[in-house]
Formats: structure tokens, C-alpha cells, sequence
């Protein structure tokens, strides 16, 4: 009898805390129709589960992806289970400010609007690898490649206004710090630190940007996704230890669903229409570090960013 009822107490346990790590829920039912949508990194985890959910709202849906095969398998499924057509598969590399250049020209010269940027990809604790540009991987495609597509698609998110940026970083924002005199890290590179000095970057930029754009109608946002089960993780363990810890790991980590809910929120809920520049986790405000809210820093990370990808350079070719 009580192996039976710790076997029940157990798994009522296990459910409670797999309700508790599932993580809040966009309640919004908002619709979006005659709406453009670009997600980066949509063709996977939580970018395609966004991506799906903005289609199934009726938006008009652009994956920008690096795996053009992957975003065109993606689209078809998305197309398919949600019976919307709408949905675009363009070439984004972000590890290349080319690529992301040729993006921002093509959705200048072929969208009449853009209501949602969501700037979702991202590279997770990789050896230390360089862009084409020559910058450390995980800065340059996290941070730079989007704060350069970003501000080239300002103009055209400026005239869809009321519109949205919608930025993924990480609570791993707190144990990072921007290292202003080795950005590349090339004194004393470790993946983790990498990883968290372009997530503390992500919250910066939308610090600033959001003040930048006070009084345009452009609302930014940032959050924190939660810990998914999605390609990102898939190397933080070898296979004999996930074997070991699966079923408990799966409990604890929140599928690509679940992951994408606060994305979402942010891009969509209308308690948010006049809110800019704020941290969200879990469908709800959250306060980021407090070396996250450092104002001057966010300015000296936009002033390194903007001479890192020839921003000037940049806005005079594309108008």
C-alpha cells in the first residue's frame, strides 16, 4: 500500500512541477490579419512555434533563415497545418553583415509594411569561431547581425507604426559583461562567457533602442525564453549522460511550445501597446540585471556597434 501511494504522491509531484516549469501562457487571441511578420531563425525550435503561431493569427509570415531548405520545409509545414499561404522563406545570414544587408534591401524594396521584427536566432556556446567579418561568433551573429538588421529595417517599422521589435536573449544576461577593450574576446575566449556577453548585449541594445525610439510609435522589447528543449542544448551533454537524466531533464525544460510563449506575448498582447523597453519572462515583466539597466553602457554599446558594422556606411546605401 505505501509503495502505491508514494508511487502517486510521486507522480502528482512530477506533474505539479511540469505545470510549474512549463512557464506562462500568451492569453492573447489578437488577430493579424493584413500584418507583416519577419522572424529570424524561424525554420527551428521556438522561431518556427512563433512563426506558426503569428501564421495561425493570419499574418503574413517571413522566415529569414541561413538553412533556406530547412525555412522552405518549415514553410510547408507551417502552411499546412494552419491553412494560411502567406508564409515566405528569405536568406539570412547573420554571421554575414553581406547577408544581412541583401535581407534588408530585399524586404525595403518588396514590403509595403512591417508590423513584428523578431529577432530570435541565435548560437549557443560554440568554439571560438569567426564571422565572415572576422568578429567572434557568437557577439557577431546574437548581437551584431541583428542590431544591424534592426536598424536598417527602422525606416519601414517607423511608417507600419503602431509596430514591434521583439528581441530573444537569455537570464544568462546576468553573469555577462561587456568587454568593452576585448570585444572579440580574443584574450581570454570561453564559450560561456561568449554566449553571456551577447545576451547581456541583447538587453542593452533594447534599452536603447527603445529610448531612441520614444514618440515614434516602435515598441522594443526583450525576454527571456526559458530553458527549451530545442537544438541549442542538444550539445551541453554527451549521450550516456542525457540517457541517464532524460526523463527527469524533459520534465524540467520547457518544449519549443512552451519556449516560444513569451515571444509571442511580447509580439502580440495589447497589454503591452504602450510599454517599451522592458525585460519579460514567463509572459510577464521581470527586472533584468542591474548591469543590464546601465544607460551609458547601452550607449557605448550602440556607438561600438554602429563603427563595428559601418553603420553610417550602411544607412547611406540603403537610403
Amino acid at each position: 500500500m505505501l509503495p502505491h501511494v508514494l508511487s502517486l504522491l510521486s507522480g502528482a509531484g512530477m506533474l505539479a512541477l511540469r505545470r510549474w516549469t512549463a512557464g506562462g501562457v500568451c492569453q492573447s487571441k489578437v488577430r493579424l490579419d493584413g500584418k507583416t511578420v519577419l522572424i529570424t531563425g524561424a525554420n527551428t525550435g521556438i522561431g518556427k512555434e512563433t512563426a506558426l503561431d503569428m501564421a495561425q493569427r493570419g499574418a503574413r509570415v517571413i522566415l529569414a533563415c541561413r538553412d533556406t531548405t530547412k525555412g522552405h520545409a518549415a514553410a510547408d509545414d507551417i502552411r499546412h497545418r494552419t491553412g494560411n499561404g502567406n508564409v515566405q522563406v528569405k536568406k539570412l545570414d547573420l554571421a554575414s553583415l553581406q547577408s544581412v544587408r541583401a535581407l534588408a534591401k530585399d524586404i525595403q524594396e518588396n514590403e509595403q509594411h512591417l508590423d513584428i521584427l523578431i529577432n530570435n536566432a541565435g548560437i549557443m556556446m560554440c568554439p571560438k569561431w569567426k564571422t565572415e567579418d572576422g568578429f567572434e561568433m557568437q557577439f557577431g551573429v546574437n548581437h551584431l547581425g541583428h542590431f544591424l538588421l534592426t536598424v536598417c529595417l527602422l525606416d519601414l517599422l517607423k511608417k507600419s507604426a503602431p509596430s514591434r521589435i521583439v528581441i530573444v536573449s537569455s537570464i544568462a544576461h546576468k553573469h555577462g559583461r561587456i568587454h568593452f577593450d576585448d570585444i572579440n574576446l580574443d584574450k581570454d575566449y570561453k564559450s560561456d562567457k561568449s554566449y553571456s556577453q551577447s545576451k547581456l548585449a541583447n538587453v542593452l541594445f533594447c534599452r536603447e533602442l527603445a529610448a531612441r525610439l520614444q514618440g515614434t510609435g516602435v515598441n522594443v522589447y526583450c525576454l527571456h525564453p526559458g530553458v527549451i528543449n530545442t537544438e541549442l542544448t542538444r550539445h551541453l551533454l554527451p549521450n550516456w549522460a542525457l540517457k541517464i537524466v532524460g526523463t527527469l531533464l524533459m520534465m524540467l525544460i520547457k518544449t519549443p511550445q512552451e519556449g516560444a510563449q513569451t515571444t509571442i506575448f511580447c509580439a502580440v498582447d495589447e497589454s503591452l501597446a504602450n510599454v517599451s523597453g522592458l525585460y519579460y519572462s514567463d509572459c510577464a515583466p521581470k527586472t533584468p540585471a542591474p548591469h543590464a539597466q546601465d544607460d551609458a553602457a547601452a550607449k557605448k554599446l550602440w556607438d561600438l556597434s554602429a563603427s563595428m558594422v559601418s553603420l553610417a556606411e550602411t544607412q547611406q546605401s540603403v537610403g
